[in-house]
Parts: C-alpha cells; structure tokens; sequence
C-alpha cells in the first residue's frame, strides 16, 4: 500500500499510445534461440503498420538458451534502424532447461536487482529457474516508482502431475513477492502453459489471500477455459505457425492491484475492464497479444490482411517463432507525475497595509521529452498554506507538457510595521512520488519612507498616514506600538506625531 499527501484515481482508459509514450513492456517466448533471425526480429520489433508498432522498452523472454544467445539479442536491438540504440541486458543465469532473459532501455529504466527463484531438482517440480528482475523508473527515486518483474516459463501440458508442478512454481512466486516491500509494484509475465483460469496455478497466483501484497491480477479480466476456445481468440498467442494454429493464451501479463488504483505508475487502460470479445483493438485497453487480429482460431497467424500488423509483421512474427515459440505480449504503462513549481517568491517591497497579494505557478513537471506527454500521469495537487496566508482551496491537476496552472494568493501584514519582514509558506501536497510536500517560501518586506507612513500614496506622509495610524492603534496592531512595550497609548501617539512631523527623507 502506497501513502502520499493527496490520492485522486483517475481513468485511464485510452487506446494504444504513440510509440515511446510512457513505458511498454513485453513478454515473449522467442522458442529455443540461439542467435540470428536478425532481420525478422528487427520486422517485428520495430516495423510499424498504421502507426503501430510494438516498440517496446522492456522485454521479458523466454527460451534463451545462452549468454551468447542474449548478447546475440542485445545486438540485434541495438543495431536496427529505428532503435533508440540504448538497450542493455540484466546478467544471464545458465540454469537447467531453457532461461529467461531481460532487456531494456537505460534511458528509461535503472536496473537495480537480480533475484533467482530456483528450479526443483528432479521432475515433481518447477523445471526452469524464475527470475525476478527488479527496476526503477529513470528520474525517480521512491519505491513506489520500482518495479519488480516475475519471468516465469512453466511446465507444459495438461496432466494433473503438469498442474501439480505448476502450482510448485506459483506458490513459489506468490511467496517471494509476499516478502517485498509493500511500495514497490510487482508484475509477473511469461509463458504459462496454463489452459484454464481455474488451474491450481493460476488460482494460487490471482486469489485473495491474508497477505495479498503479492497477490497478482489480470488487468484484461479475461478469466475462463481459454484452451481451443472461440471466445478468447483475441488473445491467444500460440501457436502462430504449428499445426495446432492459434488456441491457447499461455503468455500472459498479471500485475499487481497498486498498477490499477489510479495513482503513481498505473497500467494504460481500464484495469480489471474484460477485453472485448468483437475486436482485437480494445479502446480500453493498451493490453496487447502482438499480431493477433483474432481472426486465426485454430489456424496458423494471417499474414496477408492481418487488420493489426499487416503482412510483413505478422510473416516475421510467424518466422520468429518457427520450432514452438509464441506471439509477444505487451502492455502499456503511464509513469507518474512531477511537481513543478519554485521554491521561493519574493514579493519584494510591499506597501504597508493589510493584505500583501502574489501568485505561484504550480504544474506537472514529469519528463515530456523522454516518456512523452501522453505517456505521464497528470499531477493531482492541493494547496495548504501558513496561518493569514489564504490560497485556492480544492484539488488541481495538471497535465504534462503545458502550460503551468498560476495560483493567487494573499497575505494578512496588518501587524508588520515598515521595514518589517514578511515570511511565510504555502506547500503543494500532490502525487509527485518523491516530492508529496512542495514548500514554497514567501518573503517580502514592508515598504514606507517613515514609521509614519501607513497608506498610500507611500513616500509622502498626509492625512491618510494619521487615519491609518489610528485605525492600526484602535485595533491594537503591532505596527502601532512604536515604542515595543506591548500596550498602546500616550507615548505611542507622541512617537508617532515626532515621526509624522520629521517627513520623508
């Protein structure tokens, strides 16, 4: 459970986001590589067909069999064309049967841990290594901006002993993120191998337990027997080129409850929203099985006429996972808010008098130019302030890239005399994750030529200075009591009438 000064859950619903807005992030079961297959890769990855593209800045894959294969990878990411060229690799662990692997993007991510959920020995238990690769936001600092990323490849088939070694994996990664810090995000992907929401595994992984910090959800709430089922052909991803076609949704995305409440790091799109059983471009969701325009039941991907990647994505997506591999999964994220406003206002020489006005620019400040302005979460924010400083009440947001929202406010100076010093602080409370409190310092000082001179026009003493003087000493201000003693009487008016009487310099 994550705190700050102020929680405002707002919707997200959208459709897909422009390519590098925000933070996209992919599961892929690549299929025993090795190296190569360079130039269906580069097509997949970065071809684009009616302004879409996967494009991703993480991926979680699957079926890497060495640390050759990975910089083989790492290569191919880094030399195509359109990429950013920033790609890196989390370290590759060698463990029994094929491994998983992690890349992404230095200019977006800080890659902070490695931690192994090791495999059973024998065969009554998980047979691959799982890897959790944990991350955090370029520009961010709290927890609540890291991520902790679950890559999992479960046992295949459909037996109960199958499901029994499934479950061993579950129980495995449900426990280990049960132990994080509640603030950090967590997310599980991977190949599943599971044919039914009902599975012990699955079942273990999304249930509502007494601790359910590691408790994961499917953001597309697309639960039920997905095995050779028409109904959830939008989101099958295997198998796109084998005999069996496209039947099974083993590769999956599951988050955890805090990517889907409105504040922080949040997924695109309306979490807990069941994906669209007529249309593979879901609007509210960002949620995507790569390729499948969901008109291949049982058959292997279309290429010709393929309505979400076209012809050339969809041969090279097929190609990609000649020998049993599956289509890649992506989801699209939205990273939090910054807040953008000073740190000081000097309000300079003010009149004397009883109110002091300025004003303060508060807004989103989150990094446009790397996440892209759709890509931040608009900053949600109230103003608190000192004791006689009055600002706007009620919640303000902000979206990134634009214009700053400007704030008027006032200060009560009554009681300050001339030369006196104005001090005081307003501070934003918002769902910036680093900065919930802002402070804002408020300076000035009292402006006059004289002690005597208490209204405008300042710089010359005349009948309005002897009317404010009065009014400040019937009210027992400060600014009257010219002598310091604390009480107000004959020898504060006689200081005053010495004043008066000496003039403006």
């Amino acid at each position: 459970m994550r705190t700050g000064a102020i929680c405002v859950v707002v919707g997200l619903a959208s459709a897909l986001a422009s390519a590098g807005d925000g933070l996209r992030i992919v599961t892929w079961n690549i299929s025993n590589y090795s190296g190569g297959r360079q130039a269906d890769l580069t097509t997949a990855i970065y071809g684009e067909f009616n302004g879409l593209s996967m494009d991703p800045d993480i991926i979680l894959a699957q079926e890497i069999l060495s640390q050759s294969a990975t910089n083989a990878l790492l290569a191919i990411l880094n030399s195509a064309p359109t990429s950013p060229g920033d790609w890196a690799a989390a370290p590759f662990i060698d463990g029994p049967d094929t491994d998983g692997a992690m890349f992404y993007r230095t200019s977006k991510i800080d890659f902070l841990n490695l931690a192994i959920l090791p495999a059973d020995a024998g065969t009554t238990g998980a047979p691959r290594n799982v890897q959790r690769y944990d991350v955090r936001l370029v520009g961010y600092q709290s927890p609540a901006a890291e991520l902790a990323m679950y890559n999992s490849h479960m046992k295949a088939g459909s037996s109960s002993t199958d499901q029994a070694r499934r479950l061993i994996e579950a129980q495995k990664i449900r426990t280990n993120a049960q132990a994080l810090d509640p603030a950090i995000h967590i997310l599980l992907a991977g190949d599943f191998n599971i044919q039914s929401s009902s599975q012990m595994a699955y079942q273990h992984l999304i249930a509502s337990q007494a601790n359910n910090n590691g408790r994961f959800l499917d953001p597309i709430a697309t639960l039920g027997n997905w095995n050779n089922n028409f109904s959830f052909r939008f989101v099958h991803t295997q198998d796109p080129i084998g005999a069996g076609g496209m039947d099974d949704r083993h590769d999956q995305i599951l988050l955890d409850g805090s990517l889907g409440d409105g504040v922080g790091l949040e997924y695109r799109g309306a979490f807990g929203t069941p994906y669209s059983t007529t249309t593979w471009d879901d609007p509210n969701h960002s949620y995507r099985s790569w390729g499948n325009d969901g008109t291949t039941f049982d058959l292997a991907l279309r290429t010709v006429g393929n309505a979400m990647v076209g012809e050339q994505i969809a041969i090279a997506l097929r190609n990609v996972a000649a020998g049993g591999g599956h289509l890649p999964v992506f989801a699209d994220f939205v990273v939090p808010a910054r807040v953008d406003a000073p740190v000081l206002v000097d309000l300079g020489a003010v009149p004397a008098g009883s109110l002091a006005q300025g004003s303060i620019v508060v807004g989103n400040g989150g990094d446009a130019a790397l996440w892209g302005a759709s890509g931040i979460a608009d900053l949600a924010y109230l103003l608190e302030a000192d004791a006689g400083i009055t600002v706007p009440a009620g919640v303000f947001f902000d979206e990134a890239s634009g214009d700053l929202n400007e704030h008027a406010f006032s200060i009560d100076i009554s009681g300050l005399g001339l030369g006196q010093n104005i001090s005081g602080q307003i501070r934003v409370l918002s769902d910036d994750l680093d900065n919930p409190t802002w402070t804002i310092d408020i300076i000035g000082t009292i402006a006059g030529c004289s002690a005597a001179d208490f209204a405008p026009p300042f710089g010359v003493l005349d009948f309005f200075d002897i009317q404010g003087f009065l009014s400040a000493y019937a009210l027992g201000q400060p600014a009257a009591d010219f002598n310091s003693d604390s009480s107000f009487d004959f020898f504060d008016i006689q200081l005053f009438l010495v004043a008066f009487a000496a003039g403006c310099p």
